[in-house]
């Protein structure tokens, strides 16, 4: 059986992606429903900002074909504001909102500001309050957490460890987890630059290799500028 590949894009809702991905008469609310015939999988970036309602989730689910897939990206509230602090109640709140997706709900994303430091004991407290059975992954945004000893409290967890690609910040591509996750936010300019077909050709070989071992990999292109998030995913989708 081959292994799973998810690709698709960081988001779909970009007014700039009509007429470059999305036919210029089509309506919004029909968006979602072409992008699925196009990819299997999203990531969910404005749970990022605030928690979607129950209807939304409700939208997206019963608008998306069987088998799609949404990654969560999970509410900075938990992750910039309270920094992993006291949020049992916040956790729980967002979790069971995203489980309206039901078997649609694919990992839950914690992306960790950029001026949070290193703290092993915070983020092992946090570990263990998250519920299991479910996939969870981290971003680090300080190069001070992409070390081995954090990795390990990943792998004590099963808790995925986000590769990211970004020009001002390296991340080993490594897997803590049964899955990998995969972030590509652009390699020469933040968000906005196109990858080459040799980049996304090496970068498909890496992630073959990577995969040997693990039961999915989910891989998502965040640079939505001149819809170049979605060029990228299916010439990479083609090489793996």
């Amino acid at each position: 059986m081959a292994l799973p590949y998810y690709i698709g894009t960081s988001g779909w809702h970009y007014d700039h992606w009509r007429s470059r991905f999305y036919p210029e008469k089509l309506a919004k609310p029909k968006w979602l429903e072409f992008y699925a015939g196009n990819f299997t999988t999203v990531e969910l970036n404005n749970s990022f900002y605030r928690l979607p309602s129950e209807t939304a989730f409700t939208t997206w689910r019963d608008s998306s074909p069987a088998h799609f897939t949404f990654a969560v990206k999970v509410s900075r509230f938990i992750t910039h504001i309270k920094r992993l602090r006291a949020t049992e109640e916040a956790v729980d709140k967002f979790i069971n909102r995203a489980q309206i997706l039901g078997d649609k709900l694919g990992p839950l994303l914690y992306q960790l500001p950029p001026n949070m430091h290193r703290d092993d004991d915070r983020l092992e407290s946090f570990l263990s309050i998250l519920p299991q059975g479910m996939k969870h992954v981290f971003e680090f945004r300080h190069q001070s957490w992409l070390e081995e000893p954090v990795f390990n409290i990943l792998h004590k967890y099963n808790i995925g460890l986000c590769v990211f690609d970004m020009p001002s910040l390296s991340c080993p591509l490594v897997a803590t987890a049964d899955f990998a996750y995969i972030r590509f936010h652009g390699s020469t300019g933040l968000y906005w630059s196109c990858y080459s077909d040799e980049e996304l050709a090496d970068w498909a070989k890496r992630l073959a290799d990577l995969a040997v071992n693990l039961k999915a990999v989910y891989i998502y292109f965040n640079n939505d500028a001149e819809a170049f998030a979605v060029r990228n995913a299916m010439t990479l989708r083609d090489y793996l």
